[in-house]
């Protein structure tokens, strides 16, 4: 976790004013990864209350051009924000409910790709996005659907299921579904 005196050297070292608008996002962006701009706001108005969500969008553009920030942009997402920089990292993304890791690079030096034709350009970094199931969404992929049966040998660590499908009593979380994310 980031301090409030690591953030502000990091803001001065960088060259911009520090404002509590930079320092809460900074302090948001430390505890929400891959965050989109209205989550952090989200995270901001409860200790600014007066803060827009314009305010948090200039924040990040600030500090995304000074390198403080890296925004990222999954297809079919908003942009997304992380305070990991500058080390070319890539992620992963569920194809499902969005969800995004970080992925080291791919060859273990950035840039981890070398185009075949570079134009002219000096290539700085490669991004890449992985695409596919996070653990929970392959999960509840795996799972068994209400009233599905299945049935296998006890000693393979397949559950046998009654004729109704249930193997025994379902416990819900506090948002009324499963550990798979379905409503019981």
């Amino acid at each position: 976790m980031t301090t409030t005196s690591e953030s502000t050297e990091r803001l001065r070292a960088a060259g911009l004013r520090v404002t509590a608008p930079r320092l809460a996002v900074l302090d948001a962006l430390d505890g929400l990864p891959h965050a989109p701009a209205d989550v952090v706001f989200a995270r901001v108005a409860l200790g600014l209350p007066g803060t827009s969500l314009q305010a948090v969008y200039g924040v990040l553009a600030a500090l995304t051009g000074a390198g403080l920030v890296r925004r990222i942009e999954p297809a079919g997402s908003a942009a997304l924000y992380e305070l990991r920089t500058g080390d070319n990292h890539h992620h992963v993304v569920c194809s499902v409910c969005g969800s995004v890791a970080d992925v080291d690079c791919v060859v273990g030096h950035a840039p981890c790709l070398t185009p075949s034709n570079d134009s002219g350009f000096t290539v700085q970094t490669a991004e890449v996005t992985f695409w596919g199931l996070c653990p929970a969404c392959r999960a509840a992929e795996d799972a068994p659907l209400d009233g599905e049966v299945v049935t296998g040998p006890a000693d393979a660590g397949v559950p046998v299921l009654d004729a109704t499908g249930l193997a025994g009593a379902t416990t819900l979380d506090a948002t009324g579904l499963d550990g798979a994310g379905r409503a019981s």
